[in-house]
């Protein structure tokens, strides 16, 4: 991806279903548990590099023992960091752990807001620890409810919110518990026991869940040993799990488990929409519908880029997706492959690239097979005959070359500007002056900044005929708010090309009109909200939209012609066809607070603030 943007958190959960010395016989070692847990954040570290998190609970420990160990770190090294905490002291050794990575779209990454987080009580089973990959959309809502609970929270952020309004269903589940047994004659101890046994977290998730609006996958552990992983109803966010004898794992990526404990796809499970795992603290194990579930809209940017592609599925989807630009492509360039070069901006294109890469060479072939048939026909195909025929070749070269991450602390505007052009560095010698036609494959385009501001400059800079930008993702137009970082219209270059043409064409009614229908919107329960900002774009067809990019991101010293080619919705769902979460290129939020914040960013768009909109 050419344009940075910060994304989807990461969780990994793991409990040992047998003693702790069990592990130590059998592998040798008595830290594998935290072993596991290294390898599962590590091969999960796309998902979060601004800080990390690992929590531990040690079952069976004496009153007055530590039995919840937390470490976190924001260091350049996050997961590392953490990890030698975790080593450096036989304490945090323990049968459940639950680690965090994140990517923070909201917030600075200090300390206190990296996960997991801790309500701690004296009662083991009131101590709550949760970490999560989510954002929810109605957190004044959600805060509203909070205080009508009869709390006062000093923290507002969602994270907070949801620790305390889980913490509050089960305190009262304890609380219910404990009523009912000592009526039944028990003494405290053995209530205790008895609360540890038959704690209803499916009640507990149920209450506690009722109101949520947005994606999320949550993990929790109380303090006594159970332990839980929730996802939407909508599955926006992703999640995966395996058990056997031994252990139960739960990831945000398939393939991490596969590698971390040597299995096959098939053996790991996804989680349901709506479902959550529940472990209970005597190693019951059991799946629970906690909310109805919905229409299923699972991300489609994770397919495209933000989960890893070392998933077997995933690797296939991207390669669809380059596959279904041929027919553009090759549009682009008047179906001239003799005089194109074809590569990718580095590095999560790759795949997709493969993909296009596969469809020319069966193009060609084809058209090999159509001209050596043309010419049998006419008795007219000798040996420098097919070696011409057989020299219509794609050319695939490594032209763009990411350097490594270039800082700088120059505050003037046009000199950092000049330094980012550099992030990106080009291969000279492979595109033949003035003849070549040069494609380059991106996975998506969001801002336009980076390819307006170095890419296209670099390129031209090898003297190309054309220059050809895909993207083998649609425009992006709306704003997501279920845990990527893209919350205001203005960094939408498909959303700023729209607005250009409004008012190339006279056409500033329609701006004025939307922000009128999502003023008048603005007070209204979100559950009666529509998505108005979809009308901006209906004046004009996908190709004028393009039209309007191209425009916009060619520099205006550039010689060579410049084209923007984008996936189609179509093409998307064909080369995805399970992951159909697709808000941010068609407007079509899943769940009620999208089409609020939507509205409420284009509200911040026409009057001039810059503040999120959730």
């Amino acid at each position: 991806m050419s344009d940075s943007i910060k994304h989807e958190c990461g969780i990994a959960m793991l409990r040992l279903l047998k003693p702790l010395d069990y592990y130590e016989k059998k592998y040798g070692s008595k830290y594998w548990g935290l072993n596991r847990m290294y390898l599962l954040m590590e091969k999960q570290h796309n998902r979060g590099q601004d800080g990390a998190g690992l929590a531990s609970i040690k079952f069976d420990t004496e009153p007055g023992q530590q039995y919840i160990h937390i470490a976190k770190s924001n260091s350049n090294k996050p997961i590392q960091d953490v990890l030698k905490q975790a080593f450096s002291d036989e304490k945090f050794l323990g049968e459940l752990y639950l680690g965090h990575l994140r990517y923070g779209t909201f917030g600075k990454n200090e300390m206190e807001n990296l996960h997991p987080f801790l309500r701690e009580s004296n009662w083991k089973t009131r101590s709550l620890v949760l970490a999560g990959n989510f954002n929810l959309t109605n957190m004044d809502e959600m805060m509203e409810k909070i205080i009508t609970l009869g709390q006062h929270p000093v923290k507002t952020a969602d994270t907070a919110i949801i620790l305390e309004k889980i913490g509050h269903f089960l305190d009262r589940e304890v609380e219910r518990l404990f009523k009912f047994y000592k009526l039944e004659g028990f003494d405290n101890m053995a209530i205790t026991h008895k609360i540890a046994e038959e704690l209803d977290l499916k009640n507990v998730l149920q209450q506690a869940s009722k109101h949520w609006d947005g994606g999320y996958v949550m993990g929790g552990m109380l303090g006594h040993g159970d332990a839980f992983v929730l996802r939407d109803p909508n599955g926006i966010r992703p999640c995966y799990y395996y058990q056997n004898d031994e252990i139960v794992v739960v990831t945000s990526e398939r393939p991490v488990i596969q590698t971390a404990f040597n299995l096959t796809k098939d053996d790991v499970k996804e989680l349901g929409c709506g479902e959550a795992l529940i472990i209970k603290r005597n190693g019951n194990i059991s799946l629970k519908q906690i909310i109805e579930p919905a229409t299923p809209a699972k991300c489609s940017f994770e397919r495209i880029y933000f989960s890893r592609g070392t998933d077997s599925e995933i690797y296939e989807e991207r390669k669809n997706l380059g596959r279904n630009l041929k027919g553009a492509i090759l549009k682009a360039i008047n179906y001239d492959l003799k005089n194109t070069v074809i590569s990718y901006i580095p590095n999560t294109a790759s795949v997709a690239f493969q993909g296009l890469a596969q469809s020319l060479n069966e193009y060609v072939d084809q058209e090999r097979i159509n001209e050596i048939l043309e010419r049998q026909k006419q008795n007219k195909i000798s040996e420098d005959d097919l070696k011409e025929i057989f020299s219509l070749a794609p050319r695939r070269e490594y032209i763009v070359v990411k350097d490594v991450k270039m800082r700088t602390f120059i505050t003037n505007d046009d000199d950092r500007d000049n330094m980012v052009a550099h992030v990106y560095d080009v291969t000279y010698g492979q595109v033949r002056d003035y003849v070549d036609n040069l494609v380059v494959l991106d996975d998506s385009i969001v801002r336009g900044t980076t390819l307006k501001q170095s890419i296209i400059k670099m390129l031209d800079k090898l003297n190309p005929k054309k220059i050809v930008i895909a993207s083998s993702a649609p425009q992006i137009r709306y704003p997501d708010c279920y845990g990527i970082d893209m919350s205001r219209m203005s960094e939408f270059i498909a959303f700023n090309a729209t607005i250009s043409l409004l008012k190339e064409r006279g056409l500033t009614n329609v701006i004025d009109d939307v922000y009128n229908k999502c003023k008048a919107q603005e007070n209204l329960p979100k559950e009666d909200i529509i998505n108005h900002v979809r009308e901006i774009y209906k004046p004009f067809t996908n190709d004028e939209i393009t039209g309007s990019i191209t425009k916009l991101l060619t520099p205006e010293d550039c010689k060579a012609q410049i084209e923007i080619v984008y996936q189609t919705i179509e093409g998307l769902h064909e080369a995805c066809p399970n992951n159909t979460g697709d808000w941010y290129f068609t407007g079509k939020y899943p769940t009620a607070g999208g089409n609020k914040v939507v509205n409420q960013a284009f509200i911040n768009f026409y009057e001039g603030s810059t503040k999120r909109a959730y």
